[in-house]
């Protein structure tokens, strides 16, 4: 993390410091970084580092401003709105999508303005300022525009899914969340698979599917160890420990809490960890 966040740094001095007129070559440099920094960020964001994350998605921001580079100013505010909305601060959240509707709107891109109505069709959902059939006919909707970008396609996938799962259509859940994650594992992007697999588990525990729930959440561990993403480890641990309470499995309940606990602690969640204890008290 120091080191992604050392590399960021001395990009931003070394773009600051001239103050020549930038040449086509300067603001192809300029992009290819902010691309490169735009993954970044998101990876931050997959490992529930929101400040980090979201300072690096303003100064992605600003670098394409800087470039006119509209459709990645859309993309750089997309991810922007998900990481304020993950840190609570969902107000700011759909103000940043309502950027990217307008400036797609605006430059006539049908593909990124649907991509940014399903941004805020799931902040709608998971705020439950929208109701799941209107959030469903809604991705469904515009996910029949979106053509060339195969992670906004999964991205689709995933909000029907838990359109599905509010609407307690649990085989249907289930189908569109394969349907991302076959997108996911062909592309590999490991991270997004291994959160295909942890919704997999909620549908299937809400099913009353214990052993296929647990099998679930052992493919998203396998993962989470792959790209050591640890906080998404320990999310994992304390869903197989939801699950073997609900299943009734207390000591094994128990075993999977303090697990998670351990992993929340050492990677400096105080936070997660202290909810960890509030489960096992309740």
């Amino acid at each position: 993390m120091k080191r992604n966040v050392l590399i960021f740094v001395t990009v931003i001095l070394f773009f600051s410091c001239s103050s020549q007129p930038k040449n086509s070559g300067d603001v192809n440099v300029i992009r290819r970084q902010t691309e490169k920094e735009l993954a970044v960020a998101n990876r931050e964001a997959g490992n529930a580092n929101y400040e980090i994350a979201q300072g690096l998605l303003e100064e992605c921001k600003r670098k394409a401003v800087s470039v006119d580079d509209w459709g990645l100013i859309i993309r750089c505010g997309l991810s922007l709105g998900n990481v304020l909305f993950s840190s609570g601060n969902q107000n700011e959240a759909f103000l940043e999508w309502d950027k990217t509707v307008q400036l797609a709107q605006k430059f006539g891109n049908k593909e990124l303005l649907s991509v940014s109505k399903i941004f805020q069709a799931r902040g709608a959902l998971i705020s439950g300022n929208a109701s799941a059939d209107y959030v469903l006919n809604e991705v469904i909707r515009e996910a029949a525009n979106i053509k060339n970008d195969k992670l906004y396609l999964a991205f689709s996938w995933q909000v029907k899914g838990l359109s599905y799962r509010a609407l307690g259509s649990y085989k249907e859940a289930e189908n569109a969340f394969k349907q991302s994650l076959s997108i996911h594992e062909k592309e590999k992007y490991l991270d997004n698979a291994s959160y295909d697999w942890y919704n997999i588990a909620s549908i299937r525990s809400m099913d009353n599917n214990t052993q296929g729930a647990l099998a679930a959440l052992d493919e998203a561990i396998k993962l989470d160890r792959r790209i050591e993403n640890s906080w998404a480890l320990a999310a994992n641990w304390r869903a197989i420990g939801d699950i073997q309470r609900k299943a009734g499995n207390s000591q094994t309940a128990k075993e999977a809490y303090l697990r998670a606990k351990e992993i929340y602690t050492a990677i400096g969640k105080h936070k997660d960890a202290a909810e960890i204890d509030r489960r096992m008290e309740n």
